[in-house]
């Protein structure tokens, strides 16, 4: 663990099938620990600020984190009509959670996590990102998504799956046709559905996987781009699915501009532009 090394040091993650990796200048461990289903360390950096690392992957850093947490809460949240109800998978460091809050018709948020630890780690050493999770709309469970998504029928009216990656820990079971059949049975007959597929560079087969997984469940499923440093190579992908509901021809812009809560990367613009596909991705799903 990070802990049996004295700072200052080198943290890398490196992907020794790829042959490429991120380095940071480790300057303070905060947090090194294992719980049942892996490790957790929390370290300070110059570059990126607070890092959070599950078995040695970047999960968040300070740095660019409202980036992928505004991405993958308010692209579906601003379209839904209504939104009330909301179910998270994943997402324990509370990013996620704390965004869909920022939405004041937001009655009640699940949020499943596998792993409690990680959620005590987040609220004591990353409450910029965890505070919202200690508010009474907000029920923890601790069980694995896939299967406390079996339990309901027409209930949510947005699901957002804040998982891991599928080649990490218990993540893999998140990205299954089956488990995206039971979140299809979750959500209501208007509502939307957002996941995080992955990067189109490096393991860009996961990601067309995930895309094809959703898009086979789904009457509508659009792939949306990000920009996420910390995320190598830098570029990250979501899914957007729903029943009957379109990403660029059902958003209203005029809700963006009258939101009266601070976002530092997401607005009507970004909305927009983030489902403008790159040509080589789009080569990639095009017979999807």
């Amino acid at each position: 663990m990070l802990e049996k090394v004295y700072p200052p040091f080198i943290f890398n993650e490196f992907d020794r099938k790829n042959k490429f990796g991120l380095f940071m200048d480790v300057e303070k461990v905060i947090y090194s620990g294992v719980t049942k289903f892996q490790r957790i360390d929390i370290f300070e950096t110059k570059a990126f600020g607070k890092v959070f690392t599950l078995d040695g992957v970047p999960m968040t850093c300070e740095l660019d984190e409202f980036v992928y947490h505004e991405m993958i809460s308010h692209v579906p949240l601003f379209l839904h009509e209504n939104p009330k109800k909301v179910l998270v998978i994943g997402g324990g460091d509370g990013g996620t959670v704390r965004e869909v809050l920022k939405h004041p018709s937001i009655e009640k948020v699940i949020m499943c996590e596998l792993d409690e630890e990680v959620v005590e780690a987040t609220k004591k050493y990353l409450p910029n990102l965890s505070y919202e999770l200690n508010n009474p709309k907000v029920h923890l469970v601790f069980e694995d998504g896939s299967k406390f998504i079996k339990n309901f029928n027409n209930e949510f009216d947005v699901i957002i799956i804040d998982s891991t990656d599928p080649t990490e820990g218990g993540g893999g079971a998140l990205y299954t046709e089956s488990f995206y059949q039971d979140c299809f049975k979750a959500l209501t007959e208007n509502g939307v559905f957002t996941a995080q597929t992955e990067e189109p560079f490096i393991e860009k087969e996961w990601m067309i996987r995930a895309y094809k997984r959703i898009s086979s469940v789904f009457n509508v499923a659009k792939l949306y781009l990000g920009f996420v440093p910390e995320y190598t190579p830098g570029t990250w992908s979501w899914t957007f699915a729903s029943k009957n509901i379109d990403p660029i021809k059902d958003f209203n812009p005029e809700k963006v501009r009258n939101f009266d809560k601070e976002l530092k990367y997401y607005n009507e613009e970004m909305h927009v532009a983030s489902f403008a596909l790159p040509n080589f991705v789009k080569k990639m799903i095009k017979d999807i």
